[in-house]
């Protein structure tokens, strides 16, 4: 079946049939699992007895039928309850490809999960205990879901749609239905949410990118789509799964397929508890922006110092989300409406985080915006532009070229928190275009570039040593960066964003239509703007930042397949004009103190 996307035909391949960690097969059926049940002898023993409907059938407004897993908390049967609904195609019930468990570093014992929980979900095992029932579908086309697979866009939000409107019909329901989880999770609530469905009372979007072009997989214009491509050959079904990857490749030129990808966040109007953190290389600016652009009156942001998978376990979190949850589909008069609106945390990289400061706003109100120059002489910032002309080089097509560095040593206690920009002046004299790469990164009073361990060594294993940790983005955090094709430089005011939207930016927020290419005549000098994604670092009196122009990704691969794995335009020397003519300067926002 051919299927099209804003009349454009979509590539379609086959979905992975190998069904991974298939561990219970399909039977329709309900079954009570007994206080005490253990999936495997290592996980987390039920703490009460649940009921568990398997294989649900779930009908769509087009006739297909997707399989959930419905868990409800046994001692309540027959009560209405609320309903947390995860929405992935990861598999519905501790199957598919990936496991939170499986990641050694992560700090996540298996111990803690019951092996109930989709990947990047709530666990039944701890949530039916509270009261709310686990509606754990596997989406259209995997596993046994009919259909083919979707890669989030508007057919995700309408089915999303027509599974929380079942939800509210079924016998247990209270007709209160929340999205929760994270990433993948996340970004279809935005999509999701965006349809209004009238049975959806709240979202929690823990982690989610929002524009899946701009913010992944042709961010900053440069098609960026290995990790996507290593993602979905393992996605598990009998059918065919959207080729994004193909789509890519077909049309690396933002159209109106890639805008389907796009959610309407202005349509989003409900409470919605948004997580963020700066050490995924995926979802940070998809997260902020949600928050900032939704329409909801009643919103909360809280930006955590460690990484997203680590954060959604803890108890603490659990207990916070669940305040939230009880206010506003229990209608629970529990306090949460006092809760800051902001609670930001900020890295020190060489000491304990700054961790859930209440604030005004984010980033805080009382930011101020510096720019700083780059001086060609003495690679340093300046705060007022060089006297003399310089061009710095590198070596754009080279991994062992580190680039040009250019560093701001502080003289009193600072913090970077919020979104920053570049406007470089570059030229290159052997091609018609240049992928530019930029990163962030603190030094020690040294003058030593620091990395963040983004999983506290108090649940590390015993005696972990700092090199034990894998050079993985999950792990290791360098700093906020950004990213540009040259080609595709234009920048605009976002359409869509009403006056009221627009009065949310920031003046180092940068937007891009992606929707033509200029090339840059070879030689010629070119004036880039570039947007580098939000960033929350504390610098000592003494400490410094470097700011690093380079030809190649400056972060941490999110794991080893993807090292080195982007593949650049770059070719010959790039040439970075500073100085009186060509101004040259990164814009940051600060709190001095």
């Amino acid at each position: 079946m051919s299927h099209t996307i804003a009349g454009i035909d979509v590539a379609f391949t086959d979905a992975n049939p190998n069904f991974h960690h298939w561990w219970t097969d399909f039977n329709p059926s309900t079954q009570i699992l007994p206080k005490g049940y253990r999936r495997e002898p290592d996980r987390l023993a039920l703490k009460e007895d649940l009921i568990w409907e398997k294989d649900v059938a779930i009908p769509l407004r087009d006739g297909v039928h997707l399989r959930a897993d419905i868990f409800r908390p046994a001692k309540l049967d027959g009560h209405k309850l609320p309903a947390l609904l995860p929405w992935s195609p990861y598999g519905k019930t501790g199957s598919g490809h990936h496991q939170t468990t499986e990641f050694t570093w992560l700090g996540v014992p298996k111990s803690s999960l019951s092996g109930l929980e989709k990947f990047e979900a709530p666990d039944p095992a701890e949530w039916c205990p509270r009261g709310y029932v686990i509606v754990q579908p596997d989406a259209r086309g995997c596993y046994n879901s009919e259909g083919d697979i979707f890669i989030f866009g508007s057919q995700e939000g309408r089915d999303g749609y027509d599974t929380i409107e079942w939800i509210a019909k079924q016998p247990w329901s209270n007709e209160s239905v929340a999205l929760v989880g994270n990433s993948w999770l996340a970004i279809t609530q935005w999509l999701i949410a965006a349809e209004q469905p009238p049975h959806l009372k709240a979202i929690a979007p823990w982690e989610g990118i929002g524009d899946f072009y701009r913010e992944s997989i042709c961010r900053g214009g440069i098609p960026n789509f290995k990790f996507w491509d290593l993602l979905m050959q393992e996605f598990n079904g009998k059918n065919k799964r959207e080729d994004v990857v193909s789509m890519i490749e077909k049309y690396p030129l933002m159209n109106a397929y890639w805008e389907d990808k796009k959610p309407k966040l202005e349509n989003i109007k409900i409470p919605m508890y948004v997580l963020a953190s700066y050490s995924t290389g995926l979802h940070t600016e998809g997260s902020i922006r949600g928050w900032k652009y939704a329409n909801s009156k009643d919103k909360w942001l809280r930006i955590h110092p460690t990484q997203e998978w680590f954060d959604i376990y803890q108890p603490e979190t659990n207990d916070d989300l669940q305040r939230f949850l009880d206010h506003y589909l229990l209608g629970t008069d529990n306090g949460w409406e006092s809760t800051p609106k902001i609670r930001l945390s900020l890295l020190r990289y060489n000491g304990p985080p700054v961790s859930f400061r209440a604030e005004d706003n984010y980033p805080p109100k009382r930011t101020k915006y510096e720019t700083f120059f780059l001086d060609g002489t003495s690679s340093k910032l300046t705060a007022d532009a060089p006297s003399t002309d310089v061009i710095t080089t590198y070596q754009s097509d080279s991994w062992e070229d580190d680039g040009a560095h250019f560093s701001w040593t502080f003289s009193r206690y600072t913090e970077l928190c919020g979104f920053s920009k570049a406007k470089l002046f570059m030229s290159c004299d052997d091609f018609d275009d240049m992928d530019v790469y930029l990163i962030v990164r603190k030094l020690d009073k040294e003058g030593n570039a620091l990395l963040n361990y983004n999983i506290p060594f108090t649940h590390q294993k015993p005696g972990t040593q700092l090199g034990d940790i894998p050079d993985e983005n999950i792990y290791k955090y360098v700093g906020p960066s950004g990213r540009l094709r040259a080609s595709k430089r234009m920048t605009a005011d976002e359409p869509g964003l009403t006056d009221e939207m627009r009065a949310r930016k920031d003046p180092t927020e940068l937007w891009y239509p992606h929707y033509e290419s200029q090339k840059v005549t070879p030689g010629d000098v070119v004036e880039l703007d570039i947007a580098i994604w939000p960033g929350g670092i504390v610098f000592e009196q003494g400490e410094s930042l470097r700011f690093e122009i380079k030809g190649h990704d400056p972060i941490l691969p999110e794991y080893p397949p993807l090292f080195k794995s982007l593949t650049n335009l770059n070719v010959g020397k790039h040439k970075i004009h500073t100085g009186p003519k060509f101004k040259s300067s990164v814009t940051l926002p600060l709190i001095s103190y």
